[in-house]
């Protein structure tokens, strides 16, 4: 099974549409950005550690903030896809890539 940004948008849609709204979903998104920092710490050893299965960890907490950025994108019907692609490829000119996302994406097929 393969995971797009716009059916997961669609299901997030489903779920949050019209009962959420931006400022909540942000507010879960700074509480995962605080729990990824917690287990980047625990990694770096800047934090206790207790046996935990870090990778796991880190794994989870990365799931849930895309699924809040994603949540945010959601309910306010904004394309993500589109806008990664358009974005990266005026990055990709900035910064003289070699090639753009789009590009990648059209090699793989």
């Amino acid at each position: 099974m393969e995971l797009t940004f716009g059916a997961l948008q669609a299901y997030l849609f489903e779920h949050y549409g019209g009962v959420a709204n931006e400022q909540g979903m942000f507010m879960k998104l700074v509480e995962e950005i605080g729990e990824v920092a917690e287990v980047l710490n625990k990694r770096a050893g800047r934090k206790a550690n207790e046996e935990e299965d870090l990778q796991t960890e880190l794994a989870e907490e990365l799931a849930d903030m895309i699924h809040y950025i994603v949540a945010i994108a959601a309910i306010n019907n904004i394309d993500l896809t589109g806008t990664i692609i358009d974005k990266d490829k005026r990055a990709a000119v900035k910064y003289r890539h070699a090639r753009d996302l789009e590009a990648f994406l059209n090699a793989e097929k």
